[in-house]
């Protein structure tokens, strides 16, 4: 039996959150149960009373706000851990079309993709200025690069993903997932497909950021974390080899200026190439010391993903056991304790 949830982060959507579930699908081919999960990041309106008459099938709270990042991590998991085998993330605002859950999924059913991730198109949505839509096509082939993957669309939030994809994902921003799944996805060498889908015009401004630079600013540190997490020795190690080829610039000026005979006046220049050299030098020390860590972290990502399967699995069986029959209660406690320590 195969299940999806779909899953919503909501904060304060009091008012599109009932369109929003509506236009969701109630079957799918190829999928044998759909259930529906709220993320209630610490809304102060009436989210979870809509998200309760409108027959949710599950509702997580948070309690307080933890930011769209966490949200969808929280989701993630809680999805896991009640059988999902696909998990579609939609956003509550009402701006993806719920009836192209079925398009999203396709590939994921039929065994092409890990991961699917709905194409906006904004060349031809209207209401995008020209400005968002360059901005897209440079974010979305940025991203592409870094994660080695084609990505039509790097920031749409309406993506499916595999038991197996879902399983390996641990967001650490605070900010937005969007960017950093895509980039671990791609270097776990997982299948990301895109799908062209529709969208609705949102009237309200983003929570999620408050300006163009402000989204430009907190998008690309997350790129650049995410990316220096498993490519560290590329990015440190490059950037030792620059300062060093930089700083021989000035020891040349001084070698020749030595031979000329008036290397006296020229202290300087062998001065700053020699702080250049070392400060290159200690780029590529540090280059080697971060790619023991990003090694350590696979490591420690292989582990947690080893201890999320086991845990989850336990979790499935008590689904069909009572506590009192079940004999690895125990075990399955320590588990969880584990897997909370190893995503702190």
């Amino acid at each position: 039996m195969t299940k999806l949830i779909i899953q919503i982060p909501c904060l304060n959507e009091e008012e599109t959150l009932a369109q929003t579930l509506a236009d969701l699908p109630r079957a799918v081919d190829g999928i044998d149960v759909i259930e529906t999960l709220v993320i209630d990041d610490g809304s102060t309106d009436g989210t979870v009373k809509v998200a309760e008459d409108c027959g949710v099938d599950h509702i997580l709270q948070n309690g307080t706000n933890l930011g769209l990042a966490q949200s969808f991590q929280c989701g993630l998991d809680y999805a896991l851990r009640h059988g999902a085998d696909l998990i579609v993330n939609t956003d509550g605002d009402n701006q993806y079309h719920g009836g192209d859950i079925a398009k999203l999924v396709v590939p994921i059913i039929e065994g092409r993709a890990d991961i699917v991730v709905g194409d906006r198109q904004t060349e031809a949505i209207d209401h995008f200025s020209p400005l968002k839509r360059g901005l897209q096509k440079l974010g979305s082939r940025a991203v592409s690069r870094l994660a080695d993957a084609k990505v039509a669309d790097a920031v749409s939030g309406f993506r499916a993903f595999s038991r197996k994809a879902a399983m390996g994902m641990t967001v650490r921003s605070t900010f937005s997932y969007t960017t950093e799944t895509l980039i671990q996805a791609g270097r776990k060498r997982l299948r990301i497909e895109s799908v062209p889908i529709r969208t609705n015009k949102v009237e309200r401004p983003s929570r999620l950021f408050r300006s163009v630079p402000h989204f430009l600013s907190r998008t690309g540190s997350t790129m650049l974390r995410a990316y220096a997490m498993y490519e560290p020795l590329k990015i440190f190690l490059r950037l030792g080899v620059l300062v060093m080829v930089i700083g021989m610039a000035p020891i040349m000026r001084f070698v020749v200026h030595y031979i000329a005979g008036d290397g006296a006046g020229m202290i300087q220049s062998l001065i700053i190439g020699g702080a250049l050299l070392i400060m290159g030098g200690v780029c590529v020390m540090f280059a080697l010391i971060a790619d023991l860590i990003a090694f350590n972290r696979l490591l420690l990502e292989q582990t947690l993903e080893r201890v999320r399967k086991v845990e989850y699995a336990l979790d499935r069986q008590i689904d069909h056991q009572s506590e009192k029959r079940f004999p690895t209660k125990k075990l399955r406690d320590e588990l969880g304790a584990l897997t909370r320590q190893l995503n702190r």
